[in-house]
């Protein structure tokens, strides 16, 4: 294996404005040397995207279904990356065809030629190969507003292995406790 043609692509979706962990997503992108970062989705609001400005490689994403203030993102992004709506392909540098969308149901029908489809929306991480050997990666949650478990994903073209791996973890969720006075 030539490990020059390796290229690294980080994976994440669903941050929902958590701005901590959309730093330590592009952190741990950074350590990894990731030579492209894909957006699957649901960034909700432009307060996410100033983080982004320290990764040190392209950005692609695409929108979400709760993605309210598009055009703020998009002013945003103009210095970082592109980002557009869902589903679309992007082809690597090494000859690797994706389709990137957020809801996996909006890909139905495009993904005979592709060798690797990426969503999230449904906040549950997971990596499956079908029976035809397309590669589907959900990255999780990098919010982990849902399951308190943010994660994202990384994606080695060369050999079309992939890894889901944690953020750190969020503290539980706040117990509510209601008192009567009796």
């Amino acid at each position: 294996m030539d490990f020059l043609n390796i290229m690294k692509i980080g994976i994440f979706g669903d941050t929902h404005d958590h701005v901590d962990n959309m730093r330590h997503a592009v952190s741990e992108f950074n350590q990894r040397e990731c030579e492209l970062v894909i957006f699957a989705g649901d960034f909700v609001s432009p307060i996410v995207v100033p983080p982004l400005r320290k990764l040190q490689c392209p950005f692609i994403g695409c929108f979400g279904d709760s993605d309210g203030n598009k055009i703020g993102i998009q002013g945003g992004m103009r210095i970082i990356g592109d980002v557009g709506e869902p589903p679309f392909g992007i082809c690597t540098k090494d000859g690797i065809k994706i389709l990137l969308t957020h809801e996996l149901e909006d890909a139905r029908g495009m993904i005979d030629e592709i060798q690797v489809i990426i969503c999230s929306h449904s906040h549950s991480s997971g990596i499956q190969i079908d029976k035809q050997g397309r590669l589907f990666i959900n990255p999780g949650e990098a919010s982990g507003w849902t399951y308190r478990k943010p994660s994202i994903a990384i994606l080695e073209t060369s050999t079309l292995q992939a890894e889901i791996v944690n953020l750190p973890e969020m503290p539980p969720k706040p117990e509510i406790v209601c008192r009567t006075n009796s």
